[in-house]
């Protein structure tokens, strides 16, 4: 069944990717046809691939069905089944508290042709916590059905490798690929990864976590969300995104890709990072990215986007419920390499945007057409503005063939802009953005409100101090090195 429906995702990406590349496509809409090919291994591994051959049952609150600490460890061929509840939040989201396997204190855990079932709220299926900690997982079916259980969930420096995994979550604040406090270091290859809940995107970012070559896809929630001095790094992944349902009464606005922080003391203040390289990005409901409260480095290189919503924008940074008001808007660097993208870009009065075009980009779109935000355009030669309404900027750095104003008016600083004219601009020096201060579990995060006293923050993840997101000199690079 689940076959099927990848399958089936992954003809619509490809097909809307295709008739965008021989259809013109409506000035309101954000579709981009960067991308040729895409090209994700359509081999998902199901249950019945696996020849079990052993049971490993836990049916008890708050306990594990295996546990590794401190050893090296390694199972196969077995089916792991975890029922039973967790009211502890904090230990649960933070230190493995009712997971089904948890491995820890430096432990080397390998899995191998398993399935995992979970039912119970906080009942994460596979749980890498601690510094030292590594799970390398592979060829496995996992199965979520409570609130607040993951698929995959890494905290405090911890290490998951994974590979070829088919896992489906259909409980609320369950993300498939997941982080909180202390975060650590993800990285998947291969494999489909659905979520169904509310407020659980497919990848929960508070670590620095890497996909390659697979099809993640949420049905109500964002498809990724980036917490605070953390990164997501996708490389010729399919990913479909429908935010169809609130988790938080803190934004309006639904979005494919959220970065955010949320000041609960779960993720460091800091430069955040998202980068798509190849791939596709299909979004079903509202806006592509929203940034909120940080500062943050987008990167795009030759990624088939297609916005199915026509009210909705490609970019928009903006103020929203969580950090101070006035305070609390979205800082972006936004790099498009090799992208023929076309949405509205929207970018408030607290907010700034650096856009950055290069390698042959083309981008079709009004800037700010309300006039609000600090906006820095640098377009290298042989790259395109093409101007879908009159937009005003601050500063502009391009050659003579940069801008095709299209019939409109371009403010920079309020003057307007003459087409053929040379300008040199100078980039909006960007700090974290992120103000303001809570106490708890914020609305919007995996996972309910902890009770109780927040446990003290491990060891190697400060607050830190605001990171500056000013270009550097010279040419813009073509994407932030790998993380």
């Amino acid at each position: 069944m689940h076959r099927k429906k990848f399958m089936k995702l992954y003809a619509a990406a490809t097909a809307a990717a295709m008739a965008l590349s021989i259809a013109a496509c409506s000035s309101n809409a954000t579709d981009t046809s960067s991308a040729d090919n895409i090209t994700v291994s359509s081999d998902i591994i199901e249950e019945d691939d696996i020849d079990l051959t052993d049971e490993i049952t836990n049916t008890n609150d708050s306990e594990h069905a295996i546990e590794v600490s401190g050893e090296t460890a390694e199972y196969s061929n077995i089916r792991v089944t975890k029922t039973g509840d967790s009211d502890a939040g904090d230990e649960a989201d933070f230190y493995g508290d009712n997971s089904a396997i948890f491995a820890t204190d430096g432990a080397t855990l390998t899995l191998n042709n398993i399935v995992v079932d979970t039912d119970g709220t906080h009942a994460n299926a596979v749980f890498s916590y601690g510094e030292g900690t590594t799970v390398n997982i592979s060829d496995s079916v996992i199965t979520t059905s409570g609130n607040c259980s993951g698929g995959l969930m890494t905290t405090g420096g911890g290490k998951m490798n994974a590979t070829n995994l088919n896992i489906h979550t259909t409980g609320n604040s369950s993300a498939a690929i997941r982080s909180d406090r202390g975060g650590g270091t993800v990285t998947v290859t291969g494999g489909s990864y659905l979520t169904e809940g509310t407020g659980s995107p497919v990848i929960y970012s508070t670590a620095d976590i890497t996909v390659n070559d697979a099809l993640l896809e949420s049905t109500a929630s964002e498809g990724v969300v980036v917490e605070g001095r953390n990164s997501v790094t996708l490389n010729n992944v399919t990913l479909v995104a429908d935010n169809n349902k609130k988790n938080s009464d803190k934004s309006d606005t639904y979005n494919a890709v959220m970065i955010y922080q949320s000041m609960s003391g779960d993720a460091a203040v800091g430069l955040a990072s998202f980068t798509m390289n190849e791939g596709s990005l299909t979004n079903a409901n509202g806006d592509v990215f929203f940034v909120n409260n940080t500062v943050t480095d987008i990167t795009l290189d030759n990624v088939t986007i297609v916005n199915q919503d026509p009210d909705g924008v490609f970019l928009r940074a903006a103020a929203a419920g969580w950090g101070s008001e006035g305070s609390n808007g979205g800082k972006v660097n936004l790099y498009l390499n090799r992208q023929t993208l076309e949405g509205d870009i929207v970018v408030d009065s607290v907010s700034a945007l650096n856009m950055y075009l290069a390698s042959d980009t083309t981008y079709t779109g009004t800037v700010n057409g309300d006039n609000d935000g600090e906006v820095y355009v640098e377009i290298e030669s042989g790259s395109k503005w093409v101007l879908s309404g009159d937009s005003y900027i601050s500063f502009l750095t391009c050659d003579a063939d940069g801008i095709d104003l299209n019939g409109y008016t371009l403010y920079i600083n309020g003057t307007p802009y003459s087409e053929g004219s040379v300008c040199t601009g100078t980039a909006i020096e960007m700090e974290s953005g992120a103000s303001g201060s809570g106490n708890g579990q914020p609305e919007g995060m995996p996972g309910d409100p902890p009770s109780g006293e927040r446990p003290d923050r491990p060891e190697g993840d400060p607050q830190g101090d605001p990171l500056s997101g000013e270009r550097p000199e010279g040419d813009p690079p073509a994407r932030p090195e790998d993380t």
